[in-house]
C-alpha cells in the first residue's frame, strides 16, 4: 500500500464510522474553537478599543513648560524654573509642524471664576480656557448644541463662548443657552455652542469649563501683567509615526527654545497614548490566559481522541489481520491510523477555527464596534496543534496497531 492508498483507506474508515468520526470531530472542533475565540475576541476588541483611544486623542502629545507639575521642592533640593511657552514660540512651532501633523493651541485663562447671567451665578469653580481653531478637535471635545467659532471669531478676538453643560444647567436651567450672554472676567461673552456633557472625573469636570478664542484670552488682562503660558497638542495622522515626529518635536522646541547643548529640555512632551500601552500590556496577559485556558480544551480533547482511536485498534483487529496476511508492513499500517487521526483533528479543527473566528467577533461586537476580524496567525496556529494533536493522539493507537501478530489478529472475535 502506498501513501496515496493509506489516505483512501483512512477517509473510507471515517466514513464507515461517520457518528464516531462527527463526535470525535466536535471534540477537537470545541477545544480549537476555545482557544482562536478567545484569541480573536481579544484582538478584535483591542482593535475596537485603540480606534475609540485614537479618536480621543490616543495618537497625540502634549507639549508643556517642563516642572509645571512639581511643587516647591522635591527631596530637599529646589527644582529649577523654566520660563513659559509664550505664543511667539508656539505659534512658531505650529507653523513649523504644519506639514507633519495638526496642532493646537491653549492657554488656561483663569480657574476658579465666577460666570453670572442675567439673573443666576455660579459658584467659583469655573474654568476658563482659550484655544485655537484646532483645539476642539484635538481634544475630542464635541458640541451638543450651537457651533464651533468661526475664522473672523478667531481672528479678531471676538467676545465669544462655548459653555459647559453645568454651567448652562446652573445660569439658564431648562431655557436654551445659545444666543444668550454670560458675564465673567469683566467682559460680556455671546454663548455660540454647548459641549456635550461630560461627567466627573478624577474629582474635576470638563462640564465646569468654558471655553474662548485664543485671541480673546491674550486680550484679557491679568493679574500682575503675567505671561500666558501656551500648552501645544499635536496630533499625528498615523499611529506608527508617533515616536519619529515626537523626535522631530523636540529638536524643534529645542532650538525654537534656544536650549544649549547639553542643557536638560526646558519643556516636556508627555504621549497621549498611555491607554493604548496599558491595553498592549493587558491584552498579552489576556492572550496568554486566552492560550492556556485553549490548551487545556485541546488537552482533553487530544485524551479523548486517543481514547477513541484505542477503541477503533480493538474492533479492527481482524482488519489489520487480514491487511497484514496480504503483505502490509507495520510501517503502513501505522501510518493508516495515523493518517485517520490527522484528518479526524484537521476536520474538527476546520469547523473550529470557523466557530471561533465567529463566536470572537461576537463577544467583541457587544463591547464595541469594530471591523470584522479574521486573524490569520491564530488560525494557522490552531491548524497547526491540530495535526500536532492528531500525531500524538493517533501515534500509541497506530503503534499498538502495527505490532499486532496476524494470526493471532485472524482469530480475534
Amino acid at each position: 500500500m502506498n501513501l496515496i492508498e493509506n489516505i483512501l483507506e483512512g477517509l473510507r474508515s471515517i466514513q464507515g464510522n461517520l457518528l464516531r468520526t462527527v463526535l470525535t470531530g466536535l471534540i477537537i472542533a470545541i477545544g480549537i474553537m476555545s482557544l482562536v475565540g478567545i484569541l480573536t475576541a481579544v484582538d478584535s476588541m483591542k482593535y475596537s478599543l485603540t480606534q475609540t483611544f485614537s479618536n480621543l486623542g490616543a495618537n497625540a502629545f502634549d507639549i508643556r513648560r517642563a516642572g509645571m507639575n512639581n511643587r516647591g521642592r522635591n527631596e530637599g533640593r529646589i527644582e529649577k524654573v523654566y520660563p513659559v511657552i509664550n505664543y511667539d514660540q508656539a505659534v512658531m512651532y505650529r507653523d513649523q509642524m504644519a506639514k507633519d501633523a495638526r496642532v493646537s493651541l491653549s492657554a488656561f485663562v483663569s480657574g476658579a471664576t465666577v460666570v453670572k447671567s442675567e439673573t443666576e451665578k455660579t459658584n467659583p469653580n469655573i474654568n476658563i480656557v482659550a484655544g485655537d481653531e484646532n483645539y476642539m478637535l484635538n481634544n475630542s471635545l464635541n458640541l451638543a448644541k450651537g457651533r464651533d467659532f468661526s475664522t473672523f471669531e478667531q481672528e479678531q478676538g471676538a467676545n465669544v463662548a462655548i459653555i459647559g453643560e453645568e454651567i448652562a444647567s446652573t445660569l439658564f436651567k431648562n431655557k436654551d443657552a445659545i444666543g444668550d450672554y454670560v458675564t465673567f472676567l469683566g467682559r460680556r461673552f455671546k454663548i455660540v455652542g454647548q459641549l456635550e456633557k461630560e461627567g466627573s472625573s478624577m474629582g474635576g469636570s470638563g462640564d465646569r469649563r468654558i471655553i474662548i478664542p485664543l485671541e480673546t484670552g491674550r486680550q484679557i488682562p491679568r493679574q500682575g501683567n503675567a505671561t500666558l503660558n501656551y500648552d501645544i497638542k499635536t496630533a499625528i495622522y498615523r499611529a506608527d509615526e508617533l515616536n519619529y515626529v515626537m523626535g522631530e518635536a523636540t529638536g524643534m522646541m529645542r532650538k525654537i527654545r534656544q536650549d544649549q547643548l547639553g542643557q536638560e529640555d526646558s519643556f516636556e512632551i508627555r504621549r497621549s497614548d498611555s491607554l493604548v500601552q496599558s491595553l498592549d500590556e493587558i491584552s498579552g496577559y489576556l492572550k496568554a490566559g486566552g492560550f492556556v485556558i485553549g490548551f487545556i480544551t485541546l488537552l482533553g480533547a487530544s485524551v479523548g481522541l486517543m481514547n477513541i482511536m484505542m477503541v477503533s485498534v480493538n474492533e479492527r483487529t481482524r482488519e489489520i489481520g487480514v491487511r497484514k496476511a496480504l503483505g502490509a508492513t507495520a510501517f503502513q499500517i501505522r501510518q493508516q491510523f495515523l493518517i485517520e487521526a490527522v484528518v479526524i483533528c484537521i476536520m474538527g479543527g476546520f469547523v473550529g477555527v470557523v466557530l471561533g473566528i465567529l463566536m470572537g467577533n461576537g463577544i467583541a461586537s457587544l463591547i464595541g464596534e469594530g471591523g470584522f476580524i479574521v486573524p490569520w496567525l491564530w488560525v494557522l496556529v490552531g491548524m497547526a496543534i491540530c495535526v500536532i494533536v492528531g500525531v500524538i493522539s493517533g501515534y500509541y493507537p497506530a503503534f499498538k496497531a502495527s505490532k499486532l501478530d496476524p494470526i493471532e489478529s485472524l482469530r480475534y472475535e
